[in-house]
Order: structure tokens, then C-alpha cells, then sequence
């Protein structure tokens, strides 16, 4: 029986410059659904977490930044299992422990957004 572990909410709405690109990046790498689709925006999901990913045009009056966003956890090693097999990380991302009381592990989408799954200790 395959191990689980409940994922808590979040709705970021995160910049891209190529929704089509990102979207098919979420689908592989982390599992996510498209939920809602119209010009230069998205809404995907899994389970009770949300992203929203609007287009920008990447130039001085319509930037892409890049955002930070924590996914909270019960526990973070199935969670990292499937993203080892999707080949998004490796076990070495894994952080144990943090002086933050944390177990985690992060990496970046397309667009340099920072996702990490996190684990209270």
C-alpha cells in the first residue's frame, strides 16, 4: 500500500512567461490538474492546494519575478518519494531537522518560483 501524506491549502497566483510551457511543468513534475484555463491564466490543482499561474510579458513594464511558496505536509517522505520518481528532486534535496524545526526539500519550476514541501517537527 502506497503511503500518502495529506497536503495542507495554499492559492499563490505565481508569474509565467509561457502558461502552456508551466502548465505541462506542473502536470509531470509535481501532479497538478488544470482546473481553469483562459488567455494568460490558470488555475491548477491537487488535492486542497491551488495555483494560479498568470502570463507576463517578461519586459520593464510587465515583469516576471520569481516567488517563494512552503507547502505544509504530515509527513514529508511520500510526498518526497513521488517527486523522486517524478524525477523533480533527488533524496539529497531532503533537509532534516532545520533550525527552524523543519523537515523539508524545495526546488524551482520553469520561472524560478521556489516550491518547497515542508514538514513541522
Amino acid at each position: 500500500m502506497d503511503q500518502t501524506s495529506k497536503l495542507h491549502t495554499i492559492c499563490p497566483v505565481l508569474s509565467t512567461s509561457n502558461l502552456e510551457r508551466d502548465i505541462k511543468w506542473y502536470e509531470t513534475h509535481i501532479g497538478f490538474k488544470v482546473n481553469y484555463l483562459e488567455k494568460g491564466y490558470a488555475v491548477l490543482n491537487r488535492e486542497n492546494i491551488w495555483i494560479h499561474l498568470q502570463w507576463h510579458h517578461d519586459n520593464e513594464d510587465d515583469p516576471v519575478y520569481g516567488s517563494v511558496i512552503k507547502i505544509f505536509v504530515d509527513d514529508i517522505y511520500p510526498i518526497l518519494d513521488e517527486m523522486i520518481k517524478r524525477g523533480t528532486v533527488t533524496k539529497e534535496n531532503l533537509r532534516l531537522n532545520t533550525a527552524w524545526k523543519t523537515h523539508e526539500f524545495g526546488f524551482f519550476d520553469l520561472n524560478k518560483n521556489a516550491i518547497f514541501f515542508v514538514q513541522n517537527v
